[in-house]
C-alpha cells in the first residue's frame, strides 16, 4: 500500500489557485449516542486536548466517559440540533461562503474558500483535498478561533500538518495563529453587542464575556490563552466604552477535577443572581460559530443557573456568526495575510493565454499528457 495519498490530476497550462482553509473545531454527523461515540474518541484522544499520560487516559475515556458521555452529549445536542444539521456547521458553510463572495469583490485573481474541521466532518483532509483538486498550490489556513490556545489553533494545524505528512507534492502554507486583538474582530464584536442593546432595552447591568476554559497549567507552561482572552474583553469593553464595574471575564466549560482558568462563569452567575442583579447579557467573543456550548450551556444552562439563584433578566448575545461585520473582518484579516499571493489587477485573457503557452512548451519538450 502507497504511504503517499494519490495526486489529483493535473495538465500542464492549468491555472494555479490560492486556497481559503477555514478551520474550525468540529461536530458529530447526528445528534445522536451512536454519531457521538467517534466524534468524542478522536476529539479527547488528542493530545493537544487532554494531556493525561496515555496508558491512564485511555483506560479512562474507553471505559468510563465513551460509556456514559455519547449519550448525555446526544441529548444536549438534540435541543440545539437544526433542520440543516448542526448549528456549528451551519454557520460555518455560510462564512465561508459569504466570505468567498466578498473576497471576489476585492481579488480578481482565482481562488477557492473550503472549510476543513479538526474532528468530524468536512475533515481536514477532505478539505485539503478539495483545494487540490481545484489546483491550489498555496493556502492560507484561517482557523476561527480568534485566541491562541494549543488545545484549538494548535489542534487545527496538527491536523493539516498530518494531512501534508502523506502528501507527495505539498502546497505552500501560511497560517494565521490568531487575531484576538485586531480592530475589525474587535469592531465586529461591539457591533453585535450594540445591535442586540437596540434591540432589547439599553445596557444590561453587568455584561458578562465568557471564553471556553482550559485547565490552568496551560498557562503556567506558557500558553498564551488566558491574555489573549484577557485583551480581547479589554479591547471590547473600550470599544463598548464600558468602564471596570460593567463587566468581566469568566471562562466556561470546565471538565474533571483540576484546576481550570477563574473565574469559573457557573460560579460568577450564582453570585450574580445571589445578589440580585436585575440583568445580565452574556457574550460568548471565543467562538465564531454558535454552537453546543453557547446554545445549550450559555444560553440555556446559564439562565437557569442566574435565575434560580434570584438573577432577573438573562440574554444570550448569539456569536458573530455570519454576521456582515464579521465577514468584513474575516475579509480584512485574510487580505492581509494573502498579499502577494492574490492580484486585484489579474487579467483573466492574459492568463489564460499564459496557461496555454506553458502547456505548448510542455508538449514541445515531450511532456506526459
Amino acid at each position: 500500500m502507497a504511504y503517499y495519498h494519490p495526486e489529483p490530476p493535473y495538465q500542464h497550462g492549468d491555472q494555479a489557485k490560492v486556497g481559503i482553509l477555514l478551520a474550525n473545531l468540529g461536530t458529530p454527523d447526528a445528534p445522536t449516542t451512536k454519531a457521538l461515540r467517534p466524534y468524542l474518541q478522536q476529539f479527547l484522544m488528542d493530545r493537544r486536548v487532554v494531556e493525561i499520560p496515555r496508558f491512564i487516559w485511555c483506560w479512562i475515556l474507553h471505559c468510563i466517559i465513551l460509556v456514559i458521555r455519547p449519550k448525555k452529549s446526544a441529548e444536549k445536542y438534540a435541543q440545539v440540533w437544526t433542520n440543516e444539521g448542526s448549528p456549528l456547521l451551519v454557520h460555518a458553510k455560510n462564512q465561508a461562503k459569504k466570505l468567498e463572495g466578498f473576497l471576489a469583490e476585492k481579488i480578481k485573481s482565482p481562488f477557492v474558500v473550503e472549510l476543513g474541521m479538526s474532528y468530524g466532518n468536512p475533515s481536514m483532509k477532505s478539505a485539503i483535498e478539495r483545494l487540490k483538486a481545484q489546483h491550489c498550490d498555496r493556502i492560507l489556513v484561517f482557523p476561527l478561533y480568534p485566541q491562541y490556545a494549543a488545545s484549538s489553533t494548535a489542534a487545527a494545524f496538527d491536523a493539516v500538518w498530518k494531512t501534508l505528512l502523506k502528501m507527495r507534492n505539498v502546497p505552500a502554507i501560511r497560517t494565521i495563529k490568531h487575531y484576538n486583538d485586531h480592530p475589525a474582530y474587535i469592531a465586529a464584536l461591539a457591533a453585535q453587542v450594540r445591535e442586540h442593546w437596540r434591540l432589547n432595552g439599553g445596557k444590561p447591568s453587568k455584561l458578562v464575556m465568557s471564553f471556553h476554559g482550559v485547565p490552568k497549567f496551560h498557562l503556567m507552561k506558557g500558553d498564551p490563552y488566558h491574555c489573549e482572552c484577557h485583551k480581547t474583553g479589554r479591547l471590547l469593553a473600550e470599544a463598548l466604552e464600558l468602564n471596570k464595574d460593567e463587566y468581566m471575564v469568566t471562562f466556561q466549560s470546565r471538565f474533571g477535577k483540576q484546576e481550570w482558568l477563574k473565574p469559573y462563569l457557573a460560579s460568577t452567575l450564582e453570585d450574580l443572581g445571589k445578589a440580585k442583579t436585575k440583568r445580565i447579557d452574556v457574550i460568548c467573543p471565543g467562538f465564531s460559530s454558535d454552537c453546543l456550548e453557547t446554545l445549550e450551556e450559555i444560553a440555556m444552562e446559564g439562565k437557569e443557573i442566574f435565575q434560580h439563584h434570584g438573577g432577573g433578566e438573562y440574554h444570550y448575545i448569539p456569536a458573530l456568526n455570519a454576521s456582515d461585520a464579521w465577514i468584513h473582518a474575516m475579509t480584512e484579516i485574510s487580505l492581509e495575510h494573502l498579499q502577494g499571493w492574490v492580484s486585484a489587477d489579474w487579467d483573466k485573457v492574459e492568463a489564460k493565454q499564459q496557461s496555454e503557452l506553458t502547456a505548448m512548451r510542455a508538449k514541445a519538450l515531450g511532456a506526459p499528457q
